[in-house]
């Protein structure tokens, strides 16, 4: 099975950028869709990105897209997301997770991923 852990949160002001690394161990990630989630205090976790199993295909929640990027590289085994332009409401713990199914159209489903890494905490200042 594999083993996901997450880095590259910190506190950063609004109007910033970070990159988020998910590196995957035990297996490769080729065999999976592979997705960014994030919950802020007192809400659900949510969806905010997906990429498919070579990087061909890409989808973002609204309130991400234009500013965030997903991306993957299978040899190193890893995933990132770029974020731009930052805000204060995008402040939360971001989880990377792996897809337990073959249906891209199921990419932003939460229940759909069965294996999360620790999750690392992303703070925008005002």
């Amino acid at each position: 099975q594999v083993q996901l852990v997450e880095s590259g949160g910190r506190l950063v002001q609004a109007g910033g950028s970070l990159r988020l690394s998910c590196a995957a161990s035990g297996r490769t990630i080729s065999n999976y869709i592979m997705g960014w989630f994030r919950q802020a205090p007192g809400k659900e976790r949510e969806f905010v990105a997906a990429i498919d199993w070579n990087g061909s295909s890409t989808k973002y929640s609204d309130s991400v897209k234009g500013r965030f990027t997903v991306t993957r590289d299978n040899p190193k085994n890893t995933m990132y997301l770029q974020m731009n332009s930052l805000k204060p409401e995008d402040t939360a713990v971001y989880y990377c997770g792996a897809h337990m199914g073959l249906r891209w159209d199921l990419a932003d489903r939460r229940s759909e991923y069965r294996i999360w890494g620790q999750g690392t905490q992303v703070t925008v200042s005002s």
